[in-house]
């Protein structure tokens, strides 16, 4: 059976792949494949290890009748078609709990970064601005006793949580459902999303991107929003919008961003974004530790072998086509 990795991701994969006796194939460069040479590197394939940069709908699956399942190597699945992918019987799989706690401990850091100014003063010195000790220098924000709000209470939001619970925040969520085991251990306080961006300090974004919530932060929130307060976001960059973002930041409306997705993502250099000295942007690394990159090349493998072998996958987001004839 033939399986095409789409990206060179942690060796692991690959050795657990191979080792199943498989014909792998990795996309050899260090961009990812445009659509077309997409569709030239996986034809054939029964199974394809996915990474967010590729685009799997309805046309592309149609040029793959082979294809049995797409198992993507992160949590999110905003590039794939899940409903084409079940009517055509093609199990969609993910990685998630893997990269839980490093994901939060990341937004975390996002939010202190953001705060305490670390990123913007850092440039200060690499300029060679840093004269003497200045009583006014980087004025930022107290994190410890401050109001977190967290919207989408899922795992991540619930690692946030625990790591904002340390630092004794007062701890609100916006969630459509709501988390009973996380406010009953953690004490945190279902509101309503207006009520969360007024009362909050820090807003942690942890929700999908979805119809729903695509453009979910734009000019109306940012309104609603504390001037002293800061967005994070470690979910995808298409929840807020990037130019309601920068006009909120600009005017005052809020006082800081520590975002690790964009819209546009990669953003490009020139970016008025980029400017924005308490805007602290970093290229999609939330996952991004040895271990944790590791156990989401595992997983996304296993999900792969599984499929193919009849089992059933560690996490797969469509089970029903795992018992069509």
């Amino acid at each position: 059976m033939r399986i095409a990795m789409t990206r060179k991701i942690p060796a692991v994969a690959l050795e657990t792949l191979e080792s199943s006796g498989a014909d792998v194939v990795v996309w050899p460069e260090q961009l990812p494949p445009s659509p077309e040479q997409l569709l030239e590197h996986v034809e054939g394939a029964a199974g394809i290890l996915s990474t967010l940069n590729d685009k799997i709908d309805g046309s592309v699956l149609d040029k793959l009748p082979a294809v049995k399942v797409v198992s993507n190597f992160a949590v999110g699945y905003d590039n794939i078609d899940v409903d084409a992918c079940t009517q055509r019987g093609i199990a969609v799989c993910i990685t998630p709990d893997v990269l839980t706690d490093t994901t939060a401990d990341f937004a975390f850091a996002l939010l202190m970064s953001a705060a305490r100014r670390v990123s913007e003063s850092h440039q200060s010195i690499a300029r060679g601005e840093w004269k003497t000790w200045e009583p006014l220098g980087y004025l930022g924000q107290d994190v410890y006793g401050a109001t977190l709000g967290i919207v989408g209470m899922g795992r991540i939001g619930v690692a946030m949580a625990k790591r904002a619970a340390g630092f004794n925040m007062t701890i609100v969520y916006s969630d459509m459902y709501r988390n009973e085991a996380a406010e009953s251990e953690l004490g945190v306080e279902h509101v309503e999303f207006d009520d969360l961006l007024s009362r909050s300090d820090f807003v942690s974004v942890h929700t999908p991107l979805t119809p729903e919530t695509r453009g979910l932060f734009s000019t109306e929130q940012f309104k609603k929003m504390k001037s002293s307060s800061i967005l994070i976001n470690t979910a995808r960059g298409p929840v807020v919008d990037t130019d309601a973002l920068v006009e909120a930041l600009k005017s005052g409306e809020i006082w800081g961003a520590g975002l690790d997705v964009t819209d546009p993502e990669p953003i490009p250099a020139d970016h008025p974004l980029l400017s924005i000295d308490r805007a602290v942007v970093c290229p999609h690394i939330a996952s991004a530790s040895e271990v944790t990159r590791s156990r989401m090349a595992k997983l996304a493998a296993d999900n792969v072998l599984a499929v193919l072998n009849g089992t059933t996958p560690p996490r797969c987001l469509n089970p029903e086509v795992l018992t069509r004839d």
